[in-house]
């Protein structure tokens, strides 16, 4: 589908929408019912709902319905408070936008108006530092030259300025004329691809010969960019309000379901099942009693004929007085507990970035404690385990090295000779370094250069052509001028070949001004590069450089140049056009007609970046190691830069402890032979443990993945480390699917663009702030500023998730079960009548105030200190086995709710249930009972205590008998006298101490046994804290791998005499070889190999001299 917009034209102002922003999700009139019904789109919430409508009953309903109508309305208000609170701060700044005013020009007029007012087709004028209201096309600036300058950071969050450009039909028109422009744009309906727009442009008579144009999106300004370092531009409204390029891609994510909620919904499933069998067994068992026993008794009031419903009046009171088995506040709790945990992270200085003055950031409130639980992790490499800092160290120009003794390119003498004898093929490489990019040369008012750069490389070459006396000084439109040892040559751009994932390179075609020759400048990746240079040239040379460079770690870019003739280029540029002027598949198109060009190159030689480590990068990973978590390495880069930029950060370590893998082919059956061979390697159980790893590049994973899925998924199960090279977005997000759909715990994390598929696609995404832009950071789930941070988020904040989640969530079913067990005892007594021995305000007040307050400040326990968690990273297992939070555990609470319902009914009941004492002091003692336990349960389940924790447990215990107090000074609450009766009795209080002597000393006898005859990793640790002594010895706490299913099952094991291709060891003077082994008891280490192969494609280019 295609828009048609008019310039300067009025008259389809109904045809699309204005500029108002609008990112709210209620209105006043729709708040109320929208909000009710996503709130009830729960199953907890119908079911509540349901409990509460019954109990308006007055036939069945043992208690007032005020009992769970008040606590559910509570709940309600409380998410829909937030939910409105939330939207308001959203309509507060859609209203900042929208009332903003704006330049624009209507009926040849230049007018005020505000930018909610723009409409598609309105010029729009803005001045320097301006935010762009809407998507425009640009179509005049105050540069002679049609260029601005914009600042994308709210868009891609990349801080460095962009160069905008008029499309050529534009260019020298008089600014005057541009108020009364006339034409009409074509372009795509409205998508969320900041980086795409295939349009066309054509401008009436008279100011241009109707001539079709074609639009980039060069030539646009979107949404919530800046202008700088430009007087003033102008351009069309293409794309306007919720239809903007930015408009398209907000939305609220999909949610993400933690392990802990999964399993709390499976509990919560199982307790209902429960209830159902409690319901209808002590229902039938109620009919019973009523047709048999009940006539006996002359005080039991039983109608001898009831209606026809008569039978389902006792099971549904049984339903009613159940109905707490299921907690009612728990999810406010967790909601609260949650969006706590965020904020611990929002505040730790520990992992603020004071380099780049950014703290840690948690955007996901609700996923904390999958953080403790995390078993993979999958990390870009450049930006996230690198600086991005891209340093020029070495190059090989024409077969000759620099820099290989001195390791600084820049300082060796040789080079700078040659370029003073001014050497052609020297000459000739640092001109494609200087002119063949992007770059901005910016002058500062003393006259120095600096450079504005979209990719880090480009900076780098850039940079380093200029202090190799080649400086690129001036651009002016489409002349570049160049100083090269005080001689200016000027460089007409004639087209720009952009670099694009599927390419692998970029070409500008220019024209020397001195000479008038057209030259194809070229650079990019080697495997895009070499195989296009011409038949003749003989590339061994550069082709060992390439290798050379990447065992070193250094990332690698060849460069290449040939000479076009007039016609040549003619005949290609109307190719080009034609292909640039394409609304369907322009991309496609536009590559196929580079390649028509991009051939018979002359490689002129291979430069070779230094892209350093982050600070604390290997020590992070050999720490996550030891937790058990298993890492992979997606990168775009080079197979042997990618090995070794691993092998240095202890990703993987060489022999003898490991092995490294090679999985490579060009074919399925290639592809398919080197899985079999790599699966039954890994599969041998050799005489010294090794762990193995395995490297695959972009290539063979793309036929892996799509032929062999179930091959690769049992090598994936196999290996705890992996190194995916030359891969692309999309395929980063496929092996997270992959390693979702075995039921890891997937944690991406990365820093640019192409990361933010994986990010999303992961259980958890995790952004760093890094120079690639925010990105990757805006779209994840959390942010930091270097990766060294992960540590302390994963061991700290989500192994301290994990824990106080587990305990919250199982201490809401054992407070709720407590009191329905009570509840279903004093039914036996009662004549299974489905009577409540407690009063509704009393129910009320235990659900909402009496224990929820104790177990909130939870949040602040820690079981360890955040010293001894990082310093024994293997006790994160516990976390990723579940072992806090699963049907063992929750079956122990289960068991304590129902032995201490039993201890307070027994006790309450053979001290006061007689003639003399009524059935509300009955009911207060064991409510009582219920509340001292609460308190000595979560105190013993506490393990540090703070001011905070002992007043709120303490204090709630004392608040307990003031608020009682109070309410039994009101003669109308029915509960008049009652606890100041109670609390004048000696039998009260020995009643006390008898049901927390009796409930908490069994208890506390379980926990002494455990944790002196059979303590844990964690207990042993507890110990050594308590008493200041070293660890001798965890023993083994490490997972284990996950068994693997018949469908994956292992293929026929054999061993082969010959040592395999796939595969070899690193040399053993390898300059990492002496790195530290990772793991305590057993070491994660690995060999690797280094074999690469050539391309088929350029091998035919290798011949002997």
């Amino acid at each position: 589908m295609k828009r048609y917009v008019n310039i300067n034209d009025n008259g389809q102002e109904d045809l699309y929408c204005d500029n108002r922003i609008s990112n709210t999700k209620y209105t006043i009139l729709n708040f109320l019912p929208k909000n009710l019904w996503e709130q009830f789109s729960r199953f907890m919430n119908q079911y509540f709902l349901l409990i509460a409508c019954l109990q308006l009953w007055s036939l069945i309903t043992p208690v007032n319905p005020a009992s769970t109508w008040g606590p559910l309305i509570f709940i309600f208000a409380v998410s829909a408070t937030k939910e409105a609170w939330d939207d308001y701060n959203r309509y507060l700044s859609d209203k900042q936008a929208n009332d903003k005013e704006v330049w624009v020009v209507k009926q040849g007029i230049k007018k005020q108006i505000q930018a909610q007012d723009i409409h598609v087709g309105n010029i729009v004028w803005l001045r320097e530092n301006d935010e762009v209201p809407c998507d425009l096309v640009l179509i005049g600036t105050s540069d002679p030259q049609g260029i601005c300058y914009v600042e994308t950071a709210a868009l891609d969050g990349e801080t460095d300025m962009k160069t905008r450009v008029i499309p050529s039909a534009c260019m020298g028109l008089d600014p005057e004329l541009l108020h009364k422009i006339k034409g009409a744009i074509e372009c795509p309906n409205p998508d969320k691809d900041i980086r795409r727009f295939e349009a066309n442009l054509r401008l009436f008579p008279p100011f241009i010969d109707n001539d079709l144009c074609p639009l980039t999106i060069n030539n646009t300004l979107l949404q919530s960019c800046y202008l700088r370092n430009t007087e003033w531009a102008c351009g069309v409204a293409v794309y306007t309000g919720n239809e903007t390029k930015l408009g398209m891609s907000r939305g609220i994510p999909e949610p993400k379901l933690t392990a802990v909620d999964a399993m709390i919904d499976k509990l919560t499933g199982a307790i209902f099942l429960f209830q159902i069998v409690v319901v209808i067994v002590l229902g039938i068992a109620g009919d019973v009693w009523k047709d048999t026993e009940a006539q006996k008794q002359w005080y039991v009031l039983y109608p001898k004929e009831g209606p026809w419903y008569e039978l389902l009046v006792i099971p549904l009171r049984f339903e009613l007085l159940c109905s707490i088995m299921i907690p009612i506040s728990i999810k406010v709790s967790l909601d609260l507990m949650k969006s706590l945990y965020a904020k611990f992270i929002d505040w730790d200085e520990e992992m603020y970035d004071h380099d780049t003055n950014t703290p840690s950031h948690a955007t996901n409130t609700a996923i904390s404690e999958d953080l403790g639980q995390v078993e993979y992790i999958l990390t870009d490499k450049t930006g996230t385990l690198t600086e991005n800092r891209m340093i020029f160290r070495r190059c090989c120009i024409n077969g000759t090295f620099y820099g290989n003794e001195s390791g600084d390119a820049l300082k060796d003498m040789e080079l700078l000779d040659a370029i003073g004898s001014k050497r052609p093929d020297v000459i000739r490489f640092l001109t494609v370094m200087a002119v063949c990019n992007t770059v901005i040369p910016l002058k500062s008012k003393k006259g120095t250069i600096s450079y504005k750069a979209q990719s880090q490389d480009e900076d780098a070459l850039v940079h380093a052509a200029a202090h190799l006396h080649m400086v690129l000084f001036n651009k002016n439109g489409n002349i570049l001028e160049v100083n090269f040892n005080a001689s200016i040559l000027q460089y007409e751009i004639l087209d720009t070949l952009e670099f694009t994932s599927d390419r692998k390179r970029m070409s500008v075609i220019v024209r020397d001004c001195q000479n008038r020759d057209i030259i194809l400048l070229t650079k990019g990746a080697d495997e895009a590069v070499l195989p296009n240079a011409s038949s003749g040239q003989q590339i061994r040379t550069h082709v060992e450089a390439v290798e050379q460079y990447a065992q070193l770690g250094l990332r690698t870019l060849c460069l290449a140049w040939r000479e076009l003739n007039e016609d040549e280029y003619r005949e290609w540029s109307l190719m080009f056009k034609e292909a640039n002027s394409t609304l369907v598949d322009r991309e496609w198109k536009l590559a196929e007609v580079c390649q028509r060009l991009e051939h018979d190159l002359e490689i002129l030689g291979v430069t070779a970046i230094e892209d350093r480590l982050q600070d604390g990068v290997p020590e992070t990973i050999e720490t996550l190691r030891k937790a058990g978590i298993n890492f992979w390495m997606l990168t775009g880069d080079k197979q042997d830069t990618a090995i070794q930029i691993a092998l240095s950060c202890n990703f993987i370590s060489p022999e003898p402890k490991g092995q490294l893998l090679l999985i490579d082919g060009k074919t399925e059956d290639e592809v398919s032979k080197s899985l079999e061979r790599v699966i039954r390697t890994m599969s041998i159980t050799p005489s010294e443990p090794k762990d193995v790893a395995f490297v695959v590049d972009g290539w063979a994973l793309e036929i892996a993945l799509k032929h062999h899925q179930k091959d690769f998924t049992k090598l994936a199960m196999l290996s705890r480390t992996a190194i995916c090279c030359r891969v692309t977005p999309s395929q980063k997000a496929q092996l997270v699917e992959l390693l979702k759909s075995r039921e890891y715990r997937t944690l991406a994390i990365g820093d640019g663009g192409n990361d933010v598929r994986m990010i999303q696609q992961a259980d958890i995404g995790v952004g760093i702030s890094g120079r690639e832009g925010l990105q990757a950071a805006r779209a994840a789930d959390y942010s930091i500023g270097k990766f060294r941070f992960l540590k302390r988020l994963i061991l700290v904040h989500g192994r301290y998730s994990y824990n106080r989640t587990a305990f919250l969530s199982q201490y809401s079913f054992y407070k709720s079960l407590l009191i329905c067990f009570i509840q279903i005892l004093f039914s036996f007594i009662s004549g299974v009548s489905g009577s409540s021995l407690f009063n509704s305000v009393s129910l009320m007040a235990y659900n909402v105030f009496y224990t929820s307050i104790p177990v909130l400040v939870s949040v602040l326990d820690k079981d360890l200190s955040e010293r001894t968690v990082m310093e024994h990273p293997q006790i994160l297992f516990y976390c990723q086995a579940g072992r806090l939070l699963n049907p063992s555990t929750f079956a122990g609470w289960f068991g304590r709710s129902l032995f201490h319902a039993l201890i307070v009914f027994l006790i309450s009941i053979n001290v006061y249930a007689d003639e003399k004492n009524e059935n509300e002091e009955l009911s207060m003692v064991a409510l009582s009972g219920c509340i001292w336990l609460q308190a000595f349960v979560v105190a013993m389940e506490t393990n540090s205590f703070t001011i905070l924790q002992h007043l709120a447990i303490w204090g709630n215990l004392a608040a307990f008998y003031v608020i009682n107090c109070i309410v039994s000074a009101l003669p109308s609450a029915g509960m008049y006298t009652i606890m100041f009766r109670l609390c004048r009795q000696p039998s009260y209080w020995i009643s006390m101490f008898l049901i927390v002597a009796a409930g908490m000393g069994p208890v506390l006898s379980l926990k002494y046994f455990r944790y002196t005859y059979r303590s844990s990793a964690i207990n042993k640790l507890q110990q050594a804290e308590r008493l200041g002594g070293p660890i001798v010895s965890l023993g083994n706490v490490e997972p284990q791998m996950k068994s693997i299913d018949k469908d994956v099952a292992l293929l026929p094991m054999s061993q082969s005499n010959n040592r395999n291709t796939a595969y070899e060891p690193l040399p053993s003077d390898s300059p990492t070889s002496s790195r530290r082994f990772l793991g305590s008891a057993t070491p994660f280490d690995f060999l690797q190999t280094t074999q690469l192969r050539l391309s088929s494609t350029y091998s035919r280019n290798f011949k002997d001299n």
